[in-house]
């Protein structure tokens, strides 16, 4: 029988006040479940291989126990010419199926490296067309002019900014939470 181990409410970080970044802090603990989506005026950028992909005045956020933010932009704001599309589809049970590209930044290719949501479900429609980029799979991705680390492994696409604290899922293990 395999054991599941989940964080307990003890080990959960409940920091209050602002972070280093000025922004409040944020447990992934409080985030909702079915997720929720936020419409923030932050600045986003995905640079790789010292190519810009995206710079975007504002985004929208999608806010889920557990996970780290994910950070959706508008397609304006892409430079889509480098996006290139793959075989690779997800389903999700609240936003509905996701179609991965590749991306090509100078001599580089990140695979599967961007997500958008075409035809999401009906509460989900804002994200409609929008992108979303892996941060562990980029030289830089920023919020403001913070710059992003990623929650562990491969599946979820959080953005962890100093603001936001876990523990996250995503790292071996902790599928199951």
């Amino acid at each position: 029988m395999r054991r599941v181990i989940r964080p307990s409410r003890d080990s959960r970080n409940t920091k209050t006040g602002r972070a280093p970044n000025g922004k409040p802090y944020e447990s992934v603990w409080d985030f909702p479940r079915p997720p929720m989506i936020e419409s923030v005026e932050w600045r986003i950028r995905v640079r790789h291989a010292d190519v810009a992909i995206v710079d975007a005045p504002r985004c929208l956020r999608v806010l889920e126990t557990s996970q780290p933010p994910a950070y959706y932009v508008e397609p304006e704001f892409v430079d889509r010419t480098l996006l290139m599309g793959s075989d690779r589809t997800t389903s999700c049970e609240w936003k509905g199926v996701a179609e991965y590209v590749d991306v090509y930044a100078g001599s580089s290719v990140v695979r599967r490296g961007a997500w958008t949501y075409q035809n999401p479900t009906d509460r989900f429609a804002s994200l409609s067309g929008c992108w979303a980029f892996y941060a562990q799979r980029f030289d830089e991705c920023r919020v403001d002019d913070e710059q992003v680390t990623s929650n562990e492994g491969q599946f979820y696409g959080g953005w962890v900014t100093a603001n936001v604290t876990g523990p996250f899922k995503g790292a071996p293990g902790t599928l199951h939470w």
